[in-house]
Order: structure tokens, then C-alpha cells, then sequence
């Protein structure tokens, strides 16, 4: 623990860019303590016993089964997992509450929904905000489920620019209490919930201010009709209309003012358990596909002896492998960072929220991602499926529907990749990431002569990691020569941006996965790790391809003559292979794994 605690000190978030990881330093999911594996079990049984079953039931739009199931969620104590026990919770550290949270949402996005906006955004905000008072009126209930939480902070006019919402609080005569008026939509829980944190405008503030708003008709409180989705079909959605709505001056939370940076602060956590929420999901169509595969005869042959089918399966397991491997080193990073600065004194308020708010980088990246991930899982799900796939009768169509959603909750994906790649720059001009001084590095790198001596890359994954290490130069080249081209300008150039945020993305990604793999093949031995090194192997291989397209994309945009020419020579040296990898003996290496365990076995 001493050493982890020390590379935590030194390591901050972003910093996985400039400072080498080593594999020792990063938790697994093999690190599970028994408790943790216990917790897992026990909420992979809850949801086989109560939400799998019942599948169809919530294609059929039963919001009373979702109501039902988060009560059953909150009397095993599931709701209150990351609630200070003081509170009624069960306060586990930050990789356990992932951990629910991953296996809880895995059968449909119904519940996965109604979870995540109750435990995360709906009470996580009056846990690290609010007063005393409120936490002790408010959080008990929520952590057991006797009451669920909402979260009202989108309006028409007011989405990705969340700040720019129209809802006003104005203060009554006699100081007592704010009377809101306004309009908010696509607030999950609405239906059922009976409290919401509400954002609002007081007077002309250039800020919002956060409420704890108590769910009560009879106070100017009133409801849109469910809305018609395209997934999600069992998770409440409306439109919440409020008109001078009566709330305390004691149930403000937070600062007057504080509500963007509240909102924000809860969209962090919000990012990183969501990629957490998509990965069971990989796991379950894996599964479903693989068994379809194995039964499916064509041709007088399983459809999973087909070549094609196997480079599904393979790259399917792959991006679940590679999903857990970073999301659960993001994970301990935060929990880490947390258990340092209660040490340090920080309350747990403090720390929780200091500790999330230093890996936003990497919550944005794994949000990014791990939802585009189950996406393309569940897309190829319905291909292996085929006709059968697109049927309502399969458990694909609704998959890939409920899919839909995660690259839009939490901040669009295009957000969180410029917001990934803008705050790293903003921790750079702070001093906590020292970008500049590597990029001047890379900068005279190019200009000088290459070595062309032959690397010894006998050591397992050593070639992958020097591969690694060559693409963060490519990052660095990118990135550097755009901050220095268009300085503070810079966030107006998405495009530049965007294709930044993808190199930054593999590059964290690829990293998470080579790690996990090595550190495991040092313990349990190489040959147990076989597959492992195949998945880790091939995202590289498409991580260097998508890297070499999008850095390309970026010179070509921002780099004219001779530095265009050294950027591009350089983007060649930096994504080159001494030895290249057999893609086709890759796939085939996992896919017999899957194929054969009948099932996602990693």
C-alpha cells in the first residue's frame, strides 16, 4: 500500500501522458479483494434472479417494475453503497461503488438508468454539498431507497451550454424561502421520485444555483407526459414544470452561485461510472452472441466456426477486456487520491470531491470510449444474430437501442473530447502536468537524426510499450504544435481538438489493457495469459491506425511546408512497428477462448 500511495502522490490526472506507469502500480480487475468479489456475486445474482427474467416486461414501458426494483436495489443496502455510513449507507470505497454499478446495469438500460441518476447525480450532490442538516434529513432516505432522487438540470434551451438555463429562483419578502419558475426536460426518475436537485438563476447571477427540492404536486410542481424514447423504454422521463414552487432558504445547496460547478463536479463521477454501467452490458451481449453462435448450424457447422463470426467475437471481447482494464485503473487512481487527502485531513466531502475532480481527464476519456464500445458490441451482436437480431423476441434489438443513449448522457461524446483534451491543456499552463518540456523534447527529436539501432524487444509486451511511449510523442507533437499555433484559441478549433481527444483516448486505452496483461502475467505466468496478450496486442494494432488517421487529420489542418513535412515524417517514425503483429492469429486466439468458455471468460 506504501508504494501505491507514493506513485499516487506523483502521479496526477493526465499525468499517465508524460510519467511512465508501471504495471505494479495499476489495480485490476484481479485485484478484487474478497469482499469485493463477494459484492459482485451478490449483485450479478440479484439482477439474474430479478431484472434478467423480466426483460420484456421492460421493452413494454413498466415503470412500476424499474420503481420496484430500485426499492429491492435499496433494501440490499445496493443504493447506498458510496453514503458515508454516518448517513445510512454502507461507504465503501470508490472502486466498489463501480463496481455495483457496473454489474447492476448490465441486463437493460432501464434500470441502469433509474441506478445511476438516483446513486449518482440524484444523491451524490446533497453528500458532497450539502449542509449537515440536509445530509441527515435527505440522505438516509435515499441510501435505503424510502425516497429517490432526480436530477433537474437540462431545459429546451439549455443542454451541452448548461448554464445557460432560464429557470428563476426569487426570493419572497420575508426571506424565508425561493419561489422557482421554470421548465426542465428529460429528468430520468421524474415519475417516481421525491426529491430533486434543481438548478435555477437567482436574479442575474452569471451562474446557477443549486436546490434540494422536495417532489410535491400540490407546490407548483407538475409533469409532462412519459416521454416517448428509444431505448430505455421502463426509465421515467418528463418534463418537469415548476411555477413559484416554494423551497427553504435552508434547502439551497451549496454556495449561491455554486450550482454550475456542483453540476459539473457531479458530471465527473457521473463519467466514469457510466463507462462502468457499459461494461456488463458488453459482457451479456458477448455471452448471448457467442452461445447464439454456438448453436446456430449453417452450412451443417456452427455459425461460430466461421472465420468472419470469429473476428466479431474477438474484437467484441477485446474492447470489453480493454473497457474493464482502464476503467478500473481510473477507478483505484480515484480512490487512492481520496484515501490521501482524508489522511492529509481533508473531510470526506473534500476528499471525494478533490479526488474525482483530479482524473476528470481520465472520466471523460473512459466515458467517451466505454460508450462507444457497447455500442459497436451490441451492433456486431445483432450481425451474429442475424435476421433473428433485429427481432424484438432477442435480447440484441433492445441492447443496442438502450445503447444509444450513453454517448449523450453525461456531456455529449464531442464534449467530453474537447473537454479532455482542454482541461489537460489548462493543468499544463497550471504547472500539474508538464507538458511543454516533453513537447520541446519530441520538437528536437524531430529535427534530429533517428537511431537506427535494432531494439531488444525479447521481454514480453516490451515492444508494445515502446510503442506506447512512441505514440504519447505523437500526442505531444500534435498538441504541442496546435497550443503553440493557436494559444488560447484553441477551443475554437474542435476539429484540431477532436482528433487530439482520439489520440489521447488509445493511447490511455491501449496503455490500461498492456498493463493489466503485464502485471498479471508476472503473477499467474505467461501461459495463463494467452488471450490477454492477443486482446492487448490487437487494440494496439487498431489504436496505431486510428492514431496515424487522426494525427494526419491534424497536421494536415494546422501545418503548412516544412513543419507539415517534419510532422508527418515524424508521425511515420512514431506509429512504426519493428515487428508487426499477425491480426488474423490474434482474433483467432481469443475467439477460440470465447468460442470454446461459451461465454465472455475474461
Amino acid at each position: 500500500m506504501e508504494t501505491e500511495t507514493k506513485n499516487n502522490e506523483l502521479l496526477r490526472g493526465g499525468q499517465f501522458l508524460v510519467k511512465e506507469t508501471k504495471a505494479d502500480d495499476v489495480f485490476t480487475p484481479e485485484d478484487f479483494s474478497e469482499e469485493q468479489k463477494m459484492m459482485r456475486d451478490s449483485v450479478k445474482e440479484f439482477v439474474d434472479r430479478e431484472i434478467w427474467p423480466k426483460k420484456e416486461e421492460f421493452e413494454h414501458k413498466n415503470y412500476a417494475l424499474t420503481e420496484e426494483i430500485m426499492r429491492k436495489a435499496g433494501e440490499m443496502g445496493l443504493l447506498g453503497v458510496a453514503v458515508p455510513e454516518e448517513y445510512g449507507g454502507l461507504g465503501m470505497g470508490f472502486v466498489t461503488t463501480m463496481l455495483v454499478c457496473d454489474y447492476i446495469s448490465g441486463a437493460t438500460g432501464s434500470v441502469a438508468t433509474a441506478f445511476g441518476a438516483h446513486t449518482g447525480i440524484g444523491t451524490l450532490p446533497i453528500t458532497l454539498y450539502g449542509t449537515e442538516e440536509q445530509k441527515k434529513k435527505y440522505v438516509p432516505k435515499l441510501a435505503t431507497g424510502e425516497w429517490f432522487g432526480a436530477y433537474a438540470l437540462t431545459e429546451p434551451g439549455a443542454g451541452s451550454d448548461a448554464n445557460s438555463g432560464k429557470t428563476k429562483a426569487v426570493l419572497s419578502e420575508d426571506g424565508k424561502y425561493y419561489k422557482i419558475s421554470g421548465q426542465k426536460m428529460w429528468i430520468s426518475n421524474s415519475g417516481f421520485c421525491h426529491t430533486m436537485i434543481v438548478f435555477a438563476r437567482i436574479e442575474d447571477d452569471k451562474y446557477i444555483t443549486g436546490f434540494i427540492v422536495e417532489n410535491d404536486p400540490e407546490n407548483g410542481i407538475s409533469m409532462g407526459e412519459e416521454e416517448k424514447k428509444l431505448g430505455i423504454h421502463s426509465s421515467s422521463t418528463r418534463q418537469v414544470f415548476f411555477s413559484d414552487t416554494k423551497v427553504p432558504v435552508e434547502n439551497m445547496l451549496g454556495e449561491r452561485g455554486e450550482g454550475f460547478k456542483i453540476a459539473m463536479n457531479a458530471l465527473n463521477v457521473g463519467r466514469i461510472k457510466l463507462a462502468a454501467a457499459s461494461l456488463d452490458a458488453q459482457r451479456r451481449v458477448i455471452a448471448n452472441a457467442v452461445q447464439y453462435a454456438n448453436e446456430r448450424i449453417q452450412f451443417n457447422v456452427p455459425i461460430s466456426s466461421f472465420g468472419a463470426i470469429k473476428l466479431k467475437l474477438a474484437e467484441m471481447a477485446t474492447s470489453a477486456y480493454v473497457g474493464e482494464s482502464a476503467s478500473y485503473r481510473a477507478g483505484k487512481n480515484i480512490e487512492d487520491r481520496i484515501a490521501l487527502r482524508v489522511k492529509a485531513g481533508n473531510s470526506h466531502q473534500e476528499a471525494e470531491l478533490k479526488g474525482v475532480e483530479e482524473y476528470a481527464i481520465e472520466c471523460s476519456i473512459l466515458k467517451v470510449a466505454v460508450s462507444e464500445d457497447i455500442q459497436n458490441c451490441s451492433d456486431e451482436g445483432i450481425q451474429i444474430y442475424g435476421g433473428m437480431g433485429y427481432s424484438a423476441d432477442t435480447p440484441m434489438e433492445s441492447a443496442w437501442r438502450d445503447a444509444r443513449i450513453a454517448r449523450i448522457y453525461e456531456g455529449t461524446n464531442e464534449i467530453n473530447r474537447m473537454l479532455a483534451v482542454g482541461m489537460l491543456v489548462k493543468k499544463a499552463m497550471k504547472g500539474h502536468v508538464d507538458l511543454l518540456n516533453p513537447a520541446q523534447a519530441v520538437a528536437a527529436e524531430l529535427m534530429g537524426i533517428p537511431s537506427f539501432e535494432t531494439p531488444d524487444f525479447s521481454e514480453l509486451l516490451s515492444e508494445e510499450k515502446a510503442m506506447i511511449a512512441k505514440l504519447k510523442k505523437v500526442f505531444l507533437m500534435v498538441a504541442g504544435s496546435a497550443v503553440q499555433k493557436y494559444g488560447t484559441e484553441l477551443e475554437e478549433h474542435q476539429q484540431t481538438l477532436m482528433a487530439a481527444a482520439d489520440i489521447l483516448i488509445e493511447i490511455y486505452m491501449a496503455e490500461s489493457a498492456i498493463l493489466r496483461t503485464e502485471k498479471n502475467a508476472k503473477r499467474f505466468g505467461e501461459d495463463s495469459q494467452k488471450e490477454q496478450i492477443a486482446m492487448s496486442q490487437l487494440y494496439l494494432y487498431h489504436a496505431v491506425d486510428i492514431i496515424t488517421v487522426k494525427a494526419k487529420e491534424a497536421i494536415l489542418s494546422f501545418a503548412e511546408g516544412d513543419e507539415q513535412r517534419a510532422m508527418l515524417m515524424g508521425l511515420k517514425r512514431f506509429t512504426k512497428y519493428q515487428n508487426m503483429p499477425n491480426i488474423g492469429e490474434l482474433r483467432r486466439t481469443i475467439a477460440h477462448k470465447v468460442i470454446s468458455e461459451n461465454n465472455y471468460p475474461f
